[in-house]
């Protein structure tokens, strides 16, 4: 039982609200014109995969995500009492975007609560929409047990940013939005965090079209949702740090858990690797820039986790593209790594003139680009007229690393090369539960 601060009416783990297909079609009527109809179109990537996806664009929202959907038709159902008091949430991302933005626009009094380790980039947004904004704990839980203590001592009303009914109205307006512009759709693919995503896509889309399949993806390193439908209850587990910061949370909604038991199909289970991978494919496949949480159901297909969805109409929600520039830098170098594409080594050459531009010539020759280059003298064994070169080199994937190591050996007498293995993950691994009262979709 929860202690009295943080007893939240509308998230009551005694009291669990089951949410309606009626809601969410009002929500989705209530919220016209005051968020976007995103496009849904067919991916570049599609043939590649072997399927028809399309990709449902939510990073296209005003503040980069989906999240506004549902803080939009929460604060239009406020009373007027709620409105003049105001709202509070605790949040690092997205949702606190969402609600000073939107807060803004409505005229109510706005205050986010956060970590006081939160990045400076979305403390000085929220500010920039309008939001008042408070640090204070060392992580979500603390800000989040401040935050409710001012609800109660201010009288503001604390929006909970996955799992008030409300806010799950509101995200279920983009599965009547799917169903409405793919309608021979066979399965939605939703990443998953606290699940007010995931649970209103699956009542809105199963409503209209039954035998739509829906899916939740979650990385190995913020497995809430799994973990919860494995033991049949919700279980706070720890979250390490992800690529896909906007599925790290570590105990998954009241209402979100007891709505989405039966409804969902499948869950599934991506390595981190992947997620950074699928991020440069979108990239330079798209030309759209997502954050992790967004990328990791074209990860999940990437990995080869959905052989059953093969030459069938697929859509993956892109629920946002709120990623830190240097995150984005970083997941994109993680992916062509991963890919063979940046290849790390060390070569001893010759110390005398020209025995570097021998190095480099050779590279340049087989269209090799030499990204990064340091020598180092002091610790090489044998003669001085010696250097290691140790070398980061661009190349065009695999086979084309293979034909430089080739050349390396084949050149010089003492190199080294870290291991490499093209990574394929065998299909199926890293699956979650199947919650599908009749498992059907995994028979083929």
């Amino acid at each position: 039982m929860q202690t009295d601060v943080e007893y939240d009416e509308y998230c009551d783990p005694n009291n669990p609200r089951k949410i309606k297909y009626d809601d969410i079609l009002a929500a989705s009527r209530r919220i016209v014109g005051a968020v976007q109809r995103t496009p849904c179109t067919k991916a570049n990537m599609s043939e590649k995969l072997g399927m028809d996806l399309y990709l449902k664009q939510e990073f296209m929202q005003y503040t980069g995500c989906f999240k506004e959907r549902g803080v939009r038709n929460t604060l239009c159902l406020l009373t007027e009492d709620q409105k003049r008091y105001g709202v509070i949430s605790a949040s690092t991302g997205n949702h606190g975007l969402s609600m000073s933005y939107h807060t803004t626009q409505l005229g109510i009094p706005c205050l986010i609560v956060m970590p006081i380790h939160a990045p400076i980039t979305k403390i000085s947004k929220c500010e920039a929409f309008g939001a008042k904004t408070i640090l204070h704990g060392a992580n979500m839980a603390e800000a989040k047990h401040h935050a409710m203590s001012i609800s109660k001592e201010k009288k503001m009303t604390y929006i909970n940013g996955y799992d008030h009914p409300n806010v799950i109205e509101g995200q279920g307006s983009i599965g009547i939005e799917i169903i409405e512009q793919v309608p021979a759709v066979d399965a939605i693919l939703v990443p998953v965090g606290g699940g007010s995503l995931i649970t209103g896509i699956a009542i809105a889309a199963k409503h209209l079209k039954p035998d739509t399949e829906i899916y939740g993806v979650q990385t190995e390193k913020a497995m809430g949702m799994v973990e919860a439908l494995r033991k049949n209850e919700r279980v706070r587990v720890p979250v390490d740090a992800t690529i896909a910061d906007g599925l790290a949370v570590n105990l998954v909604g009241v209402n979100t858990f007891h709505s989405l038991k039966g409804i969902v199909d499948k869950m599934i289970v991506v390595k981190e690797d992947w997620v950074a991978r699928a991020i440069m494919h979108i990239v330079e496949e798209e030309r759209f820039v997502v954050e992790g949480a967004a990328a990791v159901c074209i990860a999940a297909v990437m990995a080869g986790l959905f052989p059953n969805l093969k030459g069938k109409k697929v859509v993956s929600v892109l629920s946002g593209g709120n990623i830190d520039t240097t995150i984005l830098a970083r997941a994109l170098e993680r992916g062509m790594a991963s890919e063979g594409r940046l290849v790390k080594f060390k070569v001893t050459v010759s110390d005398r003139p020209g025995g570097m531009a021998e190095l480099c010539s050779m590279m340049a020759n087989l269209g090799v680009t030499l990204r990064d280059c340091i020598p180092e003298r002091a610790w090489v064994k044998g003669d001085v007229f010696s250097v290691e070169m140790k070398v980061i080199a661009e190349t065009r994937g695999w086979d084309h690393t293979k034909e430089l190591i080739e050349q390396v050996k084949k050149n010089y007498k003492e190199y080294f090369f870290q291991e490499m293995n093209e990574r394929k993950e065998a299909p199926g691994a890293k699956r979650g539960p199947c919650l599908a009262p009749n498992p059907v979709c995994m028979q083929k």
